[in-house]
């Protein structure tokens, strides 16, 4: 399978990086193409025989998957500046939950699905929500699902429940990349203990973490029992955190939800022109 990349930011450079590590396509079979050529020059610099492109239907010309790496507020001129270009044999993939498979349809006259990747997908693991277009046949979901299973955990998602999964996969490592910062800080500030060491002990305790769970040996529950003690150290700790927890989680996901209809709500003014 022939790949394109249209928009190589943090995400499109991701998905790359994800593709080549995992050997799931072969760099001479990807193309990219960005706004900044730089940033795609940098990236095939990275990754020899990749071929970088001038623009998006030059991508079109290259590729069976194109995947859609842009903003959600650049998707309606992208796909208007398409037109004519796909053929129906292709996939067209979007990475951004604002804009709906329904949406991707409306501009896109071939097979299109959405894909969220996780930026733990370059370590070879993690999820990656799937949502697949109504005109997607069967070999071509396995054919992409086939791809994805390479660097993830493919998962399928539906629509109305796409950005709350989108906040635990891949949002997910920035929240708890947060809350470890605040743990070694608390550490450092009320001890002794160097901030290279409590760094140290912490990566190593959550890559060990990482592990556990991996192997399935304990569910997030069985682990907090298991390291817990009645009466000990853990258990005292447990309960600062239960104090200051105050639904925090609930506010955090609350303002996300209202962000993504947010954003959502300007796609549709976009795409709605279409229907006027």
């Amino acid at each position: 399978m022939r790949i394109g990349v249209i928009g190589t930011g943090n995400m499109g450079a991701l998905l790359v990086d994800a593709l080549v590590k995992s050997k799931a396509v072969k760099p001479r079979f990807i193309s990219v193409m960005n706004r900044t050529k730089k940033k795609a020059l940098d990236l095939a610099k990275k990754h020899h025989r990749l071929s970088v492109y001038e623009s998006p239907v030059d991508i079109l010309r290259h590729a069976d998957i194109v995947f859609l790496c842009v903003k959600p507020g650049q998707f309606y001129s992208l796909l208007q500046s398409l037109r004519g270009a796909w053929h129906p044999g292709q996939i067209a993939i979007s990475i951004t939950s604002p804009v709906s498979v329904s949406q991707l349809e409306q501009l896109i006259p071939c097979q299109v699905a959405r894909v969220i990747p996780s930026i733990v997908n370059q370590g070879l693991s993690g999820s990656t929500l799937v949502t697949f277009g109504t005109s997607m046949t069967d070999i071509q979901k396995s054919k992409l699902w086939a791809i994805l299973s390479q660097f993830s955990h493919p998962i399928e998602i539906d629509e109305e429940n796409v950005r709350v999964a989108s906040d635990l996969s891949s949002c997910g490592p920035a929240f708890i990349s947060f809350l470890l910062r605040k743990m070694i800080d608390g550490a450092v500030n009320t001890t002794s203990l160097s901030k290279k060491q409590a760094t140290q002990l912490t990566t190593e305790m959550v890559e060990g973490l990482g592990k556990l769970f991996a192997e399935q040996i304990y569910t997030l529950e069985e682990l907090q029992k298991k390291v817990t003690v009645k009466g000990g150290v853990t258990g005292v700790g447990l309960d600062i955190l239960e104090q200051g927890y105050n639904e925090d989680f609930e506010k955090l996901f609350s303002a996300t939800q209202q962000k993504f209809a947010e954003d959502r709500q300007a796609v549709n003014a976009a795409f709605n022109q279409e229907e006027v």
